[in-house]
C-alpha cells in the first residue's frame, strides 16, 4: 500500500517522527492486524521512504496508525518536519531487521 502523509515530530522524552496513515487505508491494516500483530496493536510492516526500506512496526494511535520514521532515514533522505512524504508499506510476520536496505 502506499500513501503521502506530512512528517511530524512526537515531542516526548525521546522526541521521534512519524507520518500519520490515512484513515481510508486503516480499516484493511485493522482487518490484517488480528493476523499479524504482535501485542498491543502493532502491526509488522516494512516501510518504503525513497531509496530506504526498514523494517518497523505500525504504532496504534487514537483509532488510526503511526509510520515511525528512523533517524538514520530522515537524514540520507533529507526529510524535515511538515514535509510530505510517500511511504510503501508491506505487511510482515516476525521479528523486525534492524538494517536500512536500499530499494530497487
Amino acid at each position: 500500500m502506499q500513501f503521502t502523509g506530512d512528517l511530524w515530530q512526537w515531542r516526548g522524552p525521546a522526541p521521534h517522527y512519524f507520518v500519520r496513515v490515512p484513515d481510508d487505508l486503516c480499516p484493511l491494516l485493522k482487518d490484517a492486524a488480528a493476523l499479524v500483530t504482535y501485542g498491543w496493536g502493532m502491526i509488522p510492516v516494512t516501510v518504503g521512504i525513497g531509496a530506504a526500506e526498514y523494517d518497523t512496526s505500525l504504532f496504534p494511535k487514537e483509532g488510526g496508525y503511526l509510520v515511525p520514521v528512523r533517524a538514520d532515514v530522515r537524514q540520507t533522505q533529507a526529510l524535515t518536519e511538515d514535509q510530505p512524504v510517500q511511504v510503501t508499506l508491506t505487511l510482515r510476520s516476525g521479528r523486525a531487521s534492524r538494517t536500512v536496505r536500499r530499494r530497487e
